[in-house]
């Protein structure tokens, strides 16, 4: 007798979803472009230079000798002085506007932001053609005889980051300011305490978050600045300039000492992101949103006297600005300002200078194009699919923040430099670089609007029958374009503006104008380095105005 097994259809192949292809080509995208690179880095800092064995001695030589332990020193005190002299400044700043009425408190917050989004070493620049051994400062005072502090040396180096770095804490403390529960100030007040007393004992504990943010932002950007120390440093070895240094000088071998060099810089970075996480998790800074401080008026003269001070700061810290502005109508013969105004350094950096130009503003637009794709898709990923994924790729992108640039291009020689993935020397390299260290600024933007946005408006789409993809591309992508765009003018403001990656990266082919820029002060071509410079703070100034109109924290926008 024989018997018949029955059995069902033969179960068939699923598709993964559309999310998921999604997420699993931005996880690789990440990982050959931002995990990868840094995976080198770490890899080869462990092999020898002479020998080739793998082993610690590379980092027993920076450790020990003094060349390396000096610049050492000299990185932590920068950017450790950097971050005071920012929160010296940004924090009375950021109280004056939050509690008091300042007329024309727009203007303060514009420039502040103008100041933030410019490249340190155009203000570098700046500084010494007023302070300079010939600077106009210089010269006013020698003229009777007065001889002005000199801008070079890590004073110098610290003067400058310190202007250029406040803004990060001047807009996050006024924010946290102004939403503070003031009946904690009131109560300080009742029980005795005078006005400093209550600002150190409870007003800046409960804006501590917000100061301490603002803080490590300027240490590591100072700590990974390359263009001001170069300039301004005058025998001042920094990490960053040690780290471009060792990589010309090991240009078609191994660059290890740069490595090495380069994760001394990760991890202290890293280390001042921990110790800060570390002294917030010992307290809680929560408060409750009412009884929120209003703006009051202040007497005649002490108006003035704040009035002064906001203005005052925010002046000096453009001064830079306006004297690159001023400096590219001057009129020059060749290299040599002759006298008057013209248009003579325009003209020769459109006859002379196209190429960069034209590059970085297309290098930065196709960058930016495909951050503004990417940042869509990975702040839906993030925003509306909550799990282990998701939170993973919310951390990865924390990275390139904390990542110096100089690092993040010897990483990216290190792993695209051999066959078939040999793109060195060539433009796609600075794209990716530029996209891959500027998709935060697109992810931050849309992950924030997205979040505002409910999600029933989607489910109703998918419930009439749209797909997945549909949904996105016709129903979220209109409602987060504000953010996109903001987005995409912050991550154009960065790109544009990129020195430290690009400078290892470039060839004469591909140059930009702030390599440009660079190697033109570095040979005394200040006329058409200011007229560069100049375009790039036009460039930059109409996205700003740009961010400003679309967002609606304005400055808020940029921190």
């Amino acid at each position: 007798m024989s018997s018949t097994t029955l059995s069902g259809p033969a179960p068939r192949f699923r598709l993964p979803g559309f999310w998921t292809c999604v997420t699993i080509a931005i996880a690789a995208i990440l990982a050959i472009f931002l995990i990868l690179p840094i995976t080198s880095v770490f890899v080869i800092s462990f092999f020898d230079a002479r020998t080739g064995e793998f082993g610690l001695s590379n980092y027993v030589q920076v450790l020990t000798r003094r060349f390396y332990t000096t610049a050492l020193w000299n990185t932590v005190i920068i950017g450790t002085l950097s971050m005071i002299g920012a929160s010296l400044i940004g924090i009375p700043l950021a109280f004056c506007t939050s509690r008091f009425r300042i007329k024309g408190r727009a203007i303060v917050a514009t420039f502040a932001v103008l100041v933030l989004v410019s490249p340190p070493f155009i203000g570098a620049y700046a500084w010494i053609m007023l302070f300079g051994a010939n600077g106009a400062v210089t010269n006013f005072f020698g003229n009777f005889g007065i001889q002005i502090p000199s801008v070079y040396g890590i004073p110098g180096i610290v003067a400058v980051f310190s202007l250029k770095f406040f803004p990060y804490i001047y807009l996050m403390t006024e924010s946290a300011l102004s939403t503070i529960n003031k009946s904690y100030e009131d109560a300080a007040e009742n029980l005795g305490c005078n006005a400093f007393q209550r600002f150190y004992k409870v007003t800046l504990p409960l804006v501590f978050p917000a100061v301490s943010t603002g803080a490590i932002i300027c240490f590591v950007l100072a700590i990974a600045d390359f263009g001001t120390p170069a300039i301004l440093g005058r025998g001042v070895q920094t990490l960053s300039t040690i780290a471009y240094a060792q990589y010309t000088s090991e240009m078609g071998g191994t660059p290890t000492m740069a490595v090495t060099i380069s994760m001394l810089m990760i991890a202290i970075s890293m280390a001042a992101l921990l110790l800060q996480r570390h002294i917030m998790s010992t307290r809680r800074y929560a408060s409750a949103l009412t009884n929120l401080p209003v703006k009051k008026s202040l007497p005649m003269g002490r108006s003035v006297l704040v009035h002064a001070f906001c203005y005052g700061v925010v002046f000096l810290a453009m001064l830079p600005s306006f004297t690159v502005l001023y400096t590219s109508f001057l009129a020059t013969s060749g290299p040599v300002f002759s006298g008057g105004f013209g248009l003579d350094s325009y003209a020769r950096i459109l006859r002379d200078s196209p190429q960069a130009i034209m590059n970085s503003f297309t290098f930065a637009l196709i960058a930016v194009a495909a951050i503004s794709i990417a940042s869509g898709l990975i702040s839906f990923i993030v925003v509306r699919r909550d799990n282990a994924v998701s939170g993973t790729l919310d951390l990865l992108l924390m990275v390139p923040y904390l990542i110096p640039g100089i690092v993040m291009a010897i990483g990216f020689v290190a792993t695209f430099r051999h066959p078939p993935f040999d793109i060195t020397g060539t433009a796609l390299i600075i794209i990716l670089i530029l996209f891959i260290r500027r998709l935060p600024y697109g992810v931050r933007s849309t992950t924030s609007i997205l979040r505002q946005i409910k999600p029933s408006i989607e489910e109703a789409a998918v419930n009439l029958g749209a797909s997945p993809a549909k949904t996105f591309a016709t129903v979220t992508v209109p409602l987060m374009m504000p953010g996109l765009i903001v987005g995409a003018m912050m991550s154009f403001i960065t790109a544009i503006n990129e020195l430290s990656s690009t400078l290892i990266l470039y060839t004469a082919r591909t140059i930009t104008m702030p390599v440009l820029i660079y190697v033109q002060v570095i040979n005394g071509e200040f006329g058409t380095a200011a007229a560069l410079s100049s375009l790039l703070m036009v460039s930059t100034g109409i996205c700003v105005f740009i961010v400003f109109w679309l967002s609606d924290r304005k400055e808020a926008a940029f921190v």
